[in-house]
């Protein structure tokens, strides 16, 4: 009989995969973004009001949090896995880090669909 047991960030290849595509998702809207800096030389609010009009750029730019959130998820639940070996503090970090997440993921879609 195999028992289980909470420590370590034993998730595989999924979580690697998911670290590798939120890299990827991220770079290119950072990418995006500084080709549209460069091609307007610059940004000012007058540019920055106009992008975020437009309900792709403020799409985007939300699955640009979703995907920073839960490469930042996974990145802290490792090191807290890997890290800290008491479990109930173990599990109160990672309820803690999860809560600010969501937060940040509330705060970032009422910030972009405020108008």
């Amino acid at each position: 009989m195999t028992r289980r047991h909470a420590v370590g960030a034993h998730y595989g290849l999924m979580d690697w995969l998911i670290q590798r595509l939120t890299a990827v998702l991220m770079a290119v809207y950072t990418l995006l973004v500084l080709a549209i800096v460069l091609w307007n030389g610059g940004i000012d609010y007058a540019l920055w009001t106009e992008l975020f009009a437009h309900a792709g750029f403020r799409l985007a730019s939300f699955l640009f949090m979703v995907a920073l959130l839960y490469h930042a998820w996974i990145g802290m639940r490792d090191i807290l896995m890997d890290y800290i070996r008491a479990t109930g503090l173990r599990l109160a970090l990672q309820v803690a880090v999860g809560l600010a997440l969501l937060f940040y993921l509330i705060w970032s879609a009422s910030i972009l669909w405020s108008r």
